[in-house]
């Protein structure tokens, strides 16, 4: 054998050694995913200690082990957040299409930045955004592209806003900046989502620049906006909800849609749909999300009740054109010829791109229409079962109803204080954190302290819900028993 196939074949040999490693591993972690405890079992410092702390190795190891060894330091600080009872942060899990799918797109590591870099991954992404528009039931001559989730999501939506408002206002913003120009007016309620606060930061727009309308049920009210944009003389960007994160609650879009089509100058309509867009696929709560098909940018996520790997979102703009020039760069060595379709990375921040659609299509593809349907079927139902269960706890009580897949409830009764309350309510976060049954965030919603549980996981049964209530009634015991010695 010469010494150039000989060098090929221990090449081949190291592949095949790391990635059976990772099969390995994989395989034996999810296989009993729904045994080990939900949250981390090690303490920051444990973990520091484990991971932060090893020197700079000077020699190195053959992949497999150096896998084997990562895994074995780091377990005890593993979530098992793609697991069927991690109710945290409106996590989905990852369904075996997506996961595969993940994989080989590492393994083919393709830039899906570029066309010429990557005619499959351009092509991918443009089938897998159209078979999205199907499933939302959105118009399907929208621009759609993947993006690390919901926050950049929000930032590709309103950076074209931005572009579209800047033209109206007589200025091109991506290419000239917002200093000297008309300032642009941003329109929102007190439940705007953090991640789009994030983005209106970074796109010099300013977080605390959003004028805010009042909610006094969670929701934005149509008639405060049209009251609000009858004093306006200018373009401006409206900032809507699908889905606000710690209730669920949404903003009727069709009214909204109708106030921002009367503004004479002009408006902009975004929604961040994080998880509320998949409203869409059940006829039973599709009223949710009525009007959202008048937006000019919808946001979501893929993380979430898509059900693949982090990270995925993806990002709906009715103008292109807007959505180009926000993104436009012209440099020599990225031409291509004419026949090629627009390069993904004219409509995202990034230059470089993960191939996330490979991931995003075979789920698509594994699950169909009528197995994403049964998916959100089977969690909004999940969702119901449980904020029954809590109405129905003689120490709990509702936050505020559950629209969709959030449960949002605290302590309550028993002649506690609120702050008392606030202070219990806190303490059974941990306490269900701790036990490990399930895993819960907490959160402050109108000023009192709350737990939130949300459900968008494909491998979540009732057993899953029946096991979350006990974990939440024995936190509940524990708690009010302390409490009471």
């Amino acid at each position: 054998m010469s010494p150039e196939r000989a060098e090929n074949r221990i090449h081949r040999d190291e592949y095949a050694s790391a990635l059976e490693q990772a099969a390995a591993i994989s395989l034996a972690y999810l296989s009993r995913i729904d045994e080990r405890p939900v949250g981390a079992r090690a303490t920051a410092a444990e973990l520091a200690a484990r991971l932060e702390s090893l020197p700079l190795p000077e020699d190195g190891i053959p992949g497999s082990e150096a896998l084997a060894q990562w895994f074995a330091l780091a377990e005890p600080g593993i979530t098992a957040s793609s697991g069927p009872r991690f109710f945290g942060f409106v996590n989905g899990g990852s369904t075996p299409a997506a996961i595969a799918g993940d994989w080989l797109a590492s393994a083919i590591d393709q830039n899906a930045g570029l066309w010429l870099a990557s005619p499959a991954a351009t092509h991918t992404e443009r089938g897998v955004m159209r078979w999205l528009t199907e499933l939302f039931h959105l118009p399907e001559t929208w621009t759609g592209t993947l993006t690390s989730g919901a926050t950049m999501a929000n930032m590709v939506g309103l950076a074209a806003g931005r572009q579209w408002v800047g033209e109206r206002l007589g200025f091109d913003a991506a290419r000239d900046g917002l200093s000297g120009n008309p300032r642009i007016t941003v329109i929102s309620t007190g439940e705007i989502h953090a991640s789009a606060k994030k983005v209106l930061a970074t796109l010099g727009l300013g977080r605390g620049s959003v004028i805010t309308l009042p909610s006094p049920d969670a929701a934005m009210r149509p008639a405060d906006l049209r009251e609000l944009l009858a004093t306006l003389d200018v373009p401006v960007l409206v900032v809507a909800n699908a889905g606000e994160v710690n209730a669920g609650t949404f903003d009727p879009l069709d009214d909204i849609a109708d106030a921002c089509a009367s503004h004479g100058p002009g408006a902009w309509l975004h929604v961040d749909a994080a998880f509320g867009l998949f409203a869409a696929l059940v006829p039973s709560h599709r009223h949710l999300v009525a009007g959202i098909e008048r937006a000019d940018s919808v946001a979501s996520d893929g993380h979430k009740w898509l059900n693949v790997p982090y990270d995925c979102g993806f990002a709906f703009v009715r103008d292109a054109d807007a959505l180009r020039h926000a993104f436009a760069l012209d440099a020599a060595y990225l031409t291509v010829g004419s026949d090629a379709p627009p390069d993904p990375l004219t409509m995202v921040p990034e230059m470089s791109r993960r191939f996330r659609a490979l991931s995003v299509w075979c789920a698509l593809r594994a699950a169909g229409r009528s197995g994403y349907q049964a998916t959100v079927d089977q969690c909004i139902t999940n969702a119901a079962s449980f904020a029954h269960w809590v109405e129905d706890h003689p120490r709990l009580a509702l936050l505020a109803p559950a629209p969709l897949n959030i449960v949002c409830f605290r302590l309550a009764g028993g002649g506690l204080s609120d702050e008392a309350a606030d202070a219990l309510t806190r303490e059974v976060v941990r306490a269900i954190q701790a036990d490990g049954r399930a895993f819960v965030t907490g959160t402050t919603w109108r000023g009192r302290a709350g737990v939130r549980a949300a459900f968008d996981n494909w491998m979540t049964t009732p057993e899953d819900v029946r096991i979350l209530c006990e974990a939440v009634g024995d936190a509940v015991d524990s708690v009010l028993s302390g409490a009471i010695r």
